[in-house]
């Protein structure tokens, strides 16, 4: 068996983002050579995600419509995690609706995607270095 792990770093310059990954991780899985397997990405963070979906800049913009009605950043004394003199309990919350982690499968040495479908870090409390883990295994 086969693998590679690796560490990808962002450092998203504003509190909220979304940033596709999928072209790194595809050179990643190249650069494993594992030509059936599956590769495993995990935002080791609790204030940021991984998840599947299009990419489109306008579904991007409804999730952070969405995701601001959900759990809105300010009054951030809503929160009782803010009580510890952090502000960020929103991007915790988002964090939990997003996403940790995706799982997708490598079929003859490639990501096995469905149509429109891409990876993505999703930042929720930014400003700072955050680290996503790749894991690729296989033959």
């Amino acid at each position: 068996m086969k693998s590679l792990t690796e560490h990808i770093t962002f450092e998203i310059p504003s509190r909220r983002g979304f940033v596709n990954i999928t072209p790194q991780l595809e050179k990643l899985v190249a650069q494993s050579g594992v030509q059936e397997g599956l590769c495993l990405v995990n935002a080791m963070h609790i204030t940021a995600s991984v998840f599947v979906n299009d990419d489109e800049p306008g579904l991007h913009e409804d999730f952070e419509r969405w995701l601001e009605r959900l759990a809105p950043h300010a009054p951030t004394s809503q929160y009782h995690h803010n009580r510890t003199g952090d502000d960020n309990s929103d991007a915790h919350l988002k964090r939990q609706v997003m996403g940790l982690e995706d799982v997708e499968a490598i079929t003859k040495g490639k990501l096995d995607f469905g149509p429109w479908e891409q990876i993505f870090y999703g930042e929720f409390d930014g400003r700072r270095p955050k680290r996503v883990l790749v894991k690729v295994i296989g033959e």
